[in-house]
């Protein structure tokens, strides 16, 4: 009897370890909260093996505290899931970063992940213009702003405070059909910029400004909710934020970090960008219900590492065409 009971114990003992015996996985992200909820909780569904400890917080001060606790010698993540390629080159360049070779990549367009396997892009925010249902003119291209008509009447995000309007910047700038020259004329038409994308959406839905450029979720979002908003994607194209995910270098579970990024890639991770409303960067999936189709969505060229290099000149250079606002 007590051998029984003994064997017994041992074998509920074995059992409660294995199966609190997951792979922790760290995770540090810049996904609004209900977002990063639905991707960790998506992804411990599909990997029961995997328990994902993550901390939610704005790029720069994830960035920040990285640094931090590197040079303290302290705990680092495992994966990042942030907002910006330029973020995720800067971390490249410092060897912060491991490569990985995903299988999903293949089903991506490689102008949206480093050609190492670095970092890779998990979805699709665009900037485009965004305008009042009662604006003057229904603008078609980023030209149209520049119409005698609209004078004064448009506002946009400022790259000092905005990283998507600093990759936007960036992008619009090293187009050879628009270029500084644009930014030029924009000021000369009475453009302002102030604070970041949710200032440019309240300016736009308010009727205190006739024309934003603003992020497409923000503006496709606020429509859906009945605000007297419209949304186009310029003929030009438009510049795009990609949410890539990557590897640290020094992350202590490589197993399981190359798991969530295969599954963030995965169909079912994409799906979830679907369902979360973003346009997800597997061009096989449909687009979110407010998004034209994907060959009306035509994608600007962007360079990560040009970008990172003339990142602060950049801005020096708004500044001083638009002042610091």
């Amino acid at each position: 009897m007590y051998k029984k009971i003994t064997l017994a114990a041992l074998l509920l003992t074995m059992f409660s370890t294995s199966a609190l015996a997951k792979t922790t996985l760290v995770l540090y992200t810049s996904q609004p909260n209900e977002d990063a909820r639905m991707t960790v909780d998506a992804f411990e569904q599909a990997h029961p093996d995997i328990k994902v400890n993550w901390i939610r917080d704005g790029t720069t001060k994830l960035t920040a505290r990285l640094q931090a606790e590197l040079a303290a010698g302290g705990a680092t993540p495992d994966v990042l899931l942030i907002a910006d390629s330029v973020t995720m080159e800067s971390l490249r360049q410092q060897n912060l970063l491991s490569p990985y070779k995903s299988p999903e990549a293949v089903r991506y367009d490689p102008a949206l992940y480093d050609a190492q396997g670095y970092y890779y892009g998990t979805k699709l925010i665009t900037t485009g213009i965004a305008y009042h249902r009662q604006a003057p003119v229904k603008p078609a291209s980023w030209q149209d702003l520049l119409k005698p008509a609209l004078k004064n009447m448009t506002t946009m995000p400022s790259p000092l405070y905005s990283g998507a309007a600093l990759i936007h910047l960036a992008t619009l700038t090293d187009n050879p059909q628009l270029g500084w020259a644009y930014y030029q004329q924009l000021k000369e038409n009475g453009a302002m910029p102030q604070g970041g994308n949710g200032a440019v959406l309240s300016a736009i839905a308010s009727g205190g400004k006739a024309y934003g450029v603003l992020v497409d979720f923000m503006a496709i979002r606020e429509k859906a909710k009945g605000a007297p908003i419209e949304f186009l994607f310029p003929q030009e194209g438009v510049s795009i934020v990609t949410e890539p995910v990557a590897m640290m270098k020094a992350a202590k579970n490589p197993a399981a970090a190359k798991a969530f990024i295969d599954f963030v890639l995965s169909e079912q991770g994409q799906r979830l960008v679907l369902k979360q409303g973003y346009l997800p960067a597997r061009a096989d999936l449909p687009v979110p219900e407010g998004f034209p189709p994907r060959d009306q969505i035509k994608l600007m060229a962007f360079d990560a590492g040009k970008a990172l290099a003339g990142a602060e000149q950049n801005k020096q250079r708004f500044s001083q065409l638009f002042g610091s606002r």
